[in-house]
């Protein structure tokens, strides 16, 4: 390798550590996702041109086309893209990396295995190989399936021990790459097969799960998609694959750790336990119905109006209606009125960590007026009205109150202890957990029934002639 490509190397490996940095803020992401395509550009540009093997015109041109055809796919998905679409998008981004990995690694087991009968592949590279072809295998049919799930094409499926049924499989998976790198046989059927194991395994590992876990699963997802491309590093000696996916994997693992704490779940349990198994569909046996007290737009601009202290509670109705911009003209008109507004944030609102930063980032709303959790329910006491558009779970008293719910024990964020609380929802149907919402029956809050966009429209249509 030469001492160029080695300093190209080194330039696009510090710009992925930049880059990842700077994705920590809303305020800077945009700059840093930028920082880190120049640097992965370099790195593809220095591989092609100065690396140490030789490539025909043929491939060259095979290539290039691959590079154009790949870049206009990749542009015109994500500017296309719906903001509700966005969890879908990076699962399927997420089941690329995860095939590329397990080509690769049937590649590498073709050039290392059977060329020369003299020579026998070391155990340490046949582990390698294996493990790319497993971990990308079930990373692709594990995103295809989230894809699916999140899209709506593709409901729950459970099989009778499903957890017994994977976990055996799993085991069958490392027992088989076992035998096969301890035979060091050259048979392509061996690894056939345990490449269709992996496969199917990706499938089954996915699909009983139920949409409330799904965060969970994408950050997993994220993280084995880096461990693939870790070791498809490792085969060829590549720093830059092995850094970059060494840091895709490490932040995917942290944020599942913080998604599983978002979500009460251990690590443990999301890999081998139930994860939104029988749960997720059962309603809790304690408080259940009662009665809600409906509001108007109008009746709902009257209090937000005479309010000094505001706090909006984002969730993924407001991503579905497209009402992001509308809720920053709703916060920007209150301003005007000297009531002091923020958002409250919740690790899991919407369908993917981040989603909903990123959908009110959209709309320009200031960063700042973004609080997270933990930073946010102190301030709930003091806050006049608390604005819900489209979030369920993550608001529901349950959480606190009733043991025998299954999301009993998960962090939520308190609007409950606000003086007055808004909700607006389409109808009373149950959020994704599929469980009531106590916080409907609250004596302090006041439903407004609508399609969040209209609703809000409508809301701020009565602000403006107060």
């Amino acid at each position: 390798m030469s001492i160029i490509l080695s300093i190209i190397y080194l330039i696009a490996t510090v710009t992925f550590v930049f880059g990842l940095k700077m994705l920590g803020h809303p305020q800077t992401a945009k700059k840093g996702n930028f920082i880190a395509a120049v640097g992965m550009i370099l790195a593809i540009i220095g591989t092609l041109f100065l690396h140490d093997f030789e490539v025909s015109i043929t491939n060259y041109i095979l290539i290039g086309a691959a590079l154009l055809v790949g870049t206009i796919l990749g542009w015109v998905i994500a500017v296309k893209v719906k903001m509700t679409k966005m969890p879908e998008m990076v699962s399927l981004f997420n089941g690329f990396g995860g095939g590329s990995a397990l080509l690769i690694g049937l590649i590498e087991f073709g050039n290392n295995v059977g060329v020369d009968e003299s020579m026998k592949v070391s155990s340490s590279i046949m582990i390698t190989i294996l493990a790319a072809i497993i971990i990308g295998s079930i990373t692709f049919t594990g995103s295809l399936i989230a894809w699916a799930k999140l899209d709506g094409s593709l409901k729950d499926i459970r099989l009778p021990k499903y957890n017994l049924i994977n976990n055996l499989i799993f085991l069958g998976l490392v027992i088989f790459g076992a035998y096969i790198v301890m035979q060091g046989t050259d048979s392509f059927a061996l690894v056939y097969l345990l490449l269709f194991a992996s496969l199917v395994y990706g499938v089954l590992f996915v699909i009983p799960i139920g949409g409330a876990d799904m965060p969970v699963v994408i950050s997993l997802l994220n993280s084995l998609t880096g461990i693939a491309a870790a070791i498809t590093g490792i085969l060829y000696g590549n720093m830059v694959m092995l850094v970059g996916g060494i840091l895709v994997g490490s932040a995917g693992l942290i944020l599942t750790f913080v998604m599983c704490n978002a979500m009460n779940r251990s690590l443990s349990n999301v890999i081998f336990g139930a994860f939104g198994g029988d749960a997720v569909t059962a309603l809790p046996t304690g408080k259940t119905g009662g009665v809600i007290k409906k509001t108007t737009a109008s009746d709902s601009a009257i209090l937000l109006n005479y309010a000094s202290k505001v706090v909006i509670v984002p969730g993924y109705g407001l991503a579905v209606a497209q009402a992001q911009h509308v809720i920053h003209e709703l916060e920007l008109l209150l301003n005007k009125k000297g009531v002091d507004v923020s958002y409250a944030i919740h690790p899991v609102a919407g369908r993917m960590p981040g989603h909903m930063n990123v959908l009110l980032a959209e709309s320009n709303v200031d960063y700042g007026k973004l609080i997270e959790m933990d930073d946010i329910n102190p301030q709930f006491p003091n806050t006049d009205v608390v604005l819900v558009v489209g979030a369920n779970d993550v608001v529901n008293p349950a959480a606190h109150n009733d043991p025998s719910s299954p999301i009993y024990g998960m962090p939520i964020l308190d609007v409950e202890n606000a003086k007055h609380i808004i909700v607006n929802k389409r109808s009373m149907n149950a959020g994704y957990a599929g469980i009531e919402n106590e916080l409907f029956f609250n004596q302090k809050t006041s439903m407004l029934f609508g399609d969040a966009k209209s609703a809000l429209t409508e809301l701020v249509s009565e602000l403006k002639n107060m």
